[in-house]
């Protein structure tokens, strides 16, 4: 991997805490959003109207925030946990059941900003073995602005 490539997807979650979705896209390098179409590719994808229905009645699915922690802390979907892009293939067995008996079948649904990060770690997980799982595409302050749910 390019030692630049490298950098910027490191640098992704700061980043983007600090600039607008839109802007955002627009200022990352071609190879990063070939990476994430390519994510989209390979996983599913869900939008708001879908999403609200997974909010709303989640049962046995959970619903994964892979944001940083302080864009969590600043404001959430209701029942979504907190687990980082960067730390998921570490933490997700504690939410689905131990590493030598998990429940690889558990509906998953990854939440970010925009639906860039939670494509990427939508693919890790299914890349670890979990079938059902989802990535949430959407902006979250078009959820905010559409009055859906959203804890502060």
């Amino acid at each position: 991997m390019h030692r630049s490539l490298l950098f910027a997807l490191l640098a992704l979650p700061t980043f983007a805490v600090a600039c607008p979705p839109a802007t955002f896209a627009q200022s990352l390098p071609p190879a990063v959003m070939e990476k994430v179409q390519a994510a989209q590719q390979h996983v599913k994808t869900i939008g708001m109207e879908d999403y609200r229905k997974v909010v709303d009645a989640a049962g046995e699915a959970l619903i994964i925030d892979v944001r940083e922690p302080q864009e969590y802390a600043a404001g959430h979907v209701p029942g979504a946990v907190n687990i980082p892009r960067g730390v998921l293939e570490f933490q997700i067995w504690k939410h689905v059941g131990s590493p030598g008996a998990p429940q690889m079948a558990k509906p998953l649904y990854q939440q970010c900003q925009s639906g860039n990060r939670a494509s990427l770690a939508a693919q890790s997980l299914a890349e670890l073995g979990f079938t059902q799982t989802r990535a949430v595409v959407m902006s979250l302050d078009e959820w905010q602005k559409a009055g859906q749910p959203f804890v502060k």
